[in-house]
């Protein structure tokens, strides 16, 4: 495995693997800092490393993945070429990546932090179409996982995609926002848990266990607006509205899924999305991402419900994190309105 960002390592939360892996240089370079035991990163460049830094070039950063993700095939080594980035600026290296992509590099993309959840950052940070870019990109698999077992699954099921025949890239899209672990209602029976996991990497879970004969409205949430879907979802239920919750990993996935079961060929299903969303159980859907709502209103034609698509139209600001959601329309109370209005009350 090895990592390469452009000036932003310890941003993107590398700290901990270059200290375990060091720089690579091309060869042994002193450590100035050695002696400083109260420093936290240990910036070691060593011949050895598995850490390539870049200046702030991220075109020249897609463009050493590519190469890195192409190794493979041209040399016979396999590696697994991984790549932080600020997430708005993927779209400034997307026609480099994209290229890469398509000459048979295989490697995985990482963007975080992302979104108005950035809020105290500015406009300038907060990407917003980079959700329907993922989804879009041929030759990768988007995931915007919300937990960090979630994160755990989905990230080694891409590394094992990576740097071999027939494999695929991945592009994550994450957050910096810490989330309860315990919001995913892990089940604990290995049997249950271990249908999680497969459901976590094929696209997404229903959070809710309820019965479905029940459900009123079902709301869909991604990555880091989860506390407040959930938190909607207990609000709605307060009111009494019973309110099924699907947490989607990745939404390119459940696309693929729905595409199949609209298929022809021998042997298309639906496969996830005919378990995140039973055609026998229909209910309006509130779906909520932090990016471009567009990214998931393919939903609406899963089952032809009534769907309300919230998420972000508009430049960010620099605002504290209630505020950043509150002024786009993905707080807790936006997504309970939005439920209501569905249901007509």
């Amino acid at each position: 495995m090895v990592t390469c960002s452009p000036d932003v390592a310890s941003s993107t939360n590398l700290g901990g693997w270059i200290n375990k892996t060091g720089v690579w240089s091309v060869q042994d370079r002193r450590d100035w800092f050695a002696d400083d035991r109260e420093r936290v990163l240990k910036w070691s460049e060593v011949s050895n490393g598995q850490h390539i830094e870049l200046g702030i070039a991220e075109v020249n950063l897609v463009g050493l993945l590519g190469e890195l993700g192409a190794t493979w095939s041209r040399w016979g080594e396999r590696l697994i070429p991984i790549a932080t980035l600020y997430d708005p600026f993927v779209s400034r290296a997307l026609e480099p990546w994209s290229y890469g992509i398509y000459s048979g590099g295989q490697s995985i993309l990482v963007g975080t932090p992302s979104g108005v959840t950035l809020a105290p950052e500015g406009g300038a940070h907060q990407s917003i179409t980079t959700p329907s870019i993922g989804l879009e990109q041929p030759g990768c698999v988007a995931w915007e996982p919300a937990f960090g077992q979630d994160l755990e699954w989905c990230f080694l099921h891409a590394m094992s995609q990576v740097g071999v025949p027939s494999g695929t890239s991945a592009y994550f899209r994450l957050s910096t926002r810490p989330i309860d672990p315990a919001l995913a209602r892990l089940p604990e029976e290995p049997t249950l848990l271990e249908r999680r996991r497969r459901q976590a990497i094929a696209g997404g879970y229903r959070v809710t266990s309820h019965d479905l004969a029940s459900e009123q409205v079902t709301l869909v949430g991604v990555g880091a607006m989860m506390p407040e879907v959930l938190a909607a979802a207990e609000l709605l239920e307060s009111e009494g509205v019973t309110a099924g919750v699907v947490c989607l990993t990745s939404p390119d996935l459940v696309f693929r899924s729905w595409q199949q079961r609209s298929s022809r060929a021998p042997g298309a299903g639906g496969g996830i999305v005919e378990d995140l969303f039973p055609s026998s159980h229909p209910a309006p859907l509130v779906t909520v991402l932090d990016g471009h709502p567009h990214t998931l209103s393919f939903l609406a034609g899963v089952r032809g419900d009534r769907t309300r698509c919230l998420g972000v139209t508009e430049f960010g600001q620099s605002s504290g994190l209630e505020d950043a959601y509150a002024l786009h329309g993905i707080d807790t109370g936006s997504i309970a309105d939005a439920a209501l209005t569905l249901l007509g009350r």
